[in-house]
């Protein structure tokens, strides 16, 4: 296999996250989770009430020669709505904050894509993704891996997931697997 790397980034509600990635060339395995946090191994339950500090994220491993850092962190700033505090639309809690954790040399490529998504005036409002350092990654219950692709049919999937990937379809076509 080819070398890998890998990145912490949560845009809200992980199912949604995990979907948008999962299928882009270049893009080995995403993998939901919790990070940012002050609880050892936290579960879902804990992180949903909002109290152990933890933001719902995806850990993206990928191959840096076919898909760029840059290039995914795009597809992070334009597939869910960074300019929400603490939220994604009906997601309510600081568990669903935009954010990104990884290494001074990621952080440095984050912040001049962010600055660049800024300066194009995607969002009618400021991006308040917060970009972080490393941080712990607790890999979240098998129950939440591949939830969108095993569950299309629920409610929150075709209210909420479905569109994200839909226009992340559409706007990344020529990245897709």
């Amino acid at each position: 296999m080819a070398e890998t790397s890998s990145i912490l980034l949560g845009g809200g509600c992980f199912w949604c996250v995990e979907a948008v990635f999962d299928g882009l060339k270049g893009v080995y395995s995403v993998k939901p989770g919790y990070a940012g946090g002050h609880t050892d191994h936290p579960t879902y339950k804990e992180v949903c009430t909002d109290k152990t500090g933890h933001a719902e994220v995806v850990e993206v491993r990928f191959n840096p020669e076919e898909i760029s850092l840059e290039d995914l962190l795009r597809v992070f700033f334009t597939t869910h709505d960074p300019t929400q505090l603490n939220r994604q639309g009906g997601d309510v809690g600081s568990q669903y904050r935009s954010v990104i954790f990884g290494d001074a040399a990621q952080q440095k490529i984050a912040h001049h894509v962010r600055d660049a998504i800024e300066a194009e005036k995607i969002w009618n409002a400021p991006i308040v993704t917060k970009i972080e350092g490393p941080v712990t990654f607790w890999e979240a219950e098998e129950s939440h891996h591949h939830y969108f692709e095993r569950n299309p049919e629920t409610a929150y999937c075709s209210a909420v997931v479905a569109p994200k990937v839909a226009k992340a379809r559409k706007m990344y076509r020529d990245r897709l697997k």
